[in-house]
């Protein structure tokens, strides 16, 4: 982690990720980078649909390979950079037929290494392939959840899932968020955890900095009105005067589960997250 000299008083616990393991003076690749209108939390008709989003410095949109469609031809790690759209850093890779993709980074891989996609990948940090090639206890990301749809799990910075068991058609995954959870070993997925697992250490330090980062100010519910929030009301600092917290419309907030219970995926969930 980054600190920052206390000029000032919120930057005197300002922290930020070190980026010295990055490649220097990489520009992105301009074949993989185009812009994206960001709605900022509106809908089609400009009316506020998610509130204390807005504003924000402009990002170009890197083009992310989550397909992994290119098999069986090893490929080179040309850089590591930062991607100000995600929390994990990304690779550059450059294919044996001059093909360039940017894929998600994980730990420990540097510039020069090699990767590779394929169903007789050895099982090397960064390498892809089918889970039931991956041994019990191996960390894995990027994972499918159906086959040829392209990787939808374990995509954060710092996360990756640990291979549990193999059994039959499916291979039991312990995901990031505790829960176990059966997956088809058709599937496939990439080997190690993904970089920059020092990004939910950072301290924002200051408000001007989250408001570069697109967050517009929240206001707390108890120092509201009745009227504006059920929180709201009551002379001076008091509690919010529920059993349990409320959203400004009413309906229970924190802890409340929002998974359907008839979800058809419910029967390969063997273990809920805590």
């Amino acid at each position: 982690m980054k600190k920052y000299n206390p000029t000032s008083a919120p930057r005197r616990h300002m922290e930020y990720v070190d980026t010295s393991t990055l490649t220097k003076g990489q520009k992105p690749e301009k074949s993989l980078v185009f812009g994206r209108h960001r709605h900022v939390g509106r809908n089609h008709a400009g009316r506020i649909t998610m509130r204390h989003k807005g504003s924000g410095v402009k990002k170009l949109y890197r083009e992310i390979d989550f397909l992994y469609n290119k098999h069986d031809m090893t490929a080179r790690v040309h850089s590591i950079e930062y991607d100000p759209n995600r929390s994990s850093f990304i690779a550059l890779i450059v294919y044996r037929d001059g093909e360039r993709r940017y894929v998600l980074a994980p730990q420990t891989l540097t510039v020069g290494r090699t990767i590779m996609v394929s169903d007789k990948a050895p099982i090397e940090i960064g390498n892809r392939t089918v889970l039931s090639r991956i041994p019990v206890g191996t960390v894995v990301y990027n994972i499918e959840l159906e086959r040829g749809r392209g990787a939808v799990m374990a995509r954060s910075a710092g996360v990756g899932a640990i291979v549990m068991a193999q059994e039959g058609p499916y291979t039991t995954l312990q995901l990031p968020s505790g829960e176990l959870r059966m997956i088809a070993s058709a599937n496939w997925a990439s080997i190690g955890a993904l970089s920059n697992p020092e990004h939910s250490f950072m301290t924002i330090g200051k408000a001007g900095r989250h408001r570069k980062m697109g967050v517009r100010p929240a206001v707390r519910g108890k120092s509201m009105n009745p009227r504006d929030h059920p929180h709201g009301g009551g002379e001076g600092n008091t509690q919010i005067g529920r059993p349990a917290p409320r959203t400004p419309w009413g309906k229970l907030a924190r802890g409340v589960k929002t998974r359907r219970k008839n979800a058809r995926s419910q029967v390969f969930i063997l273990q809920r997250r805590k």
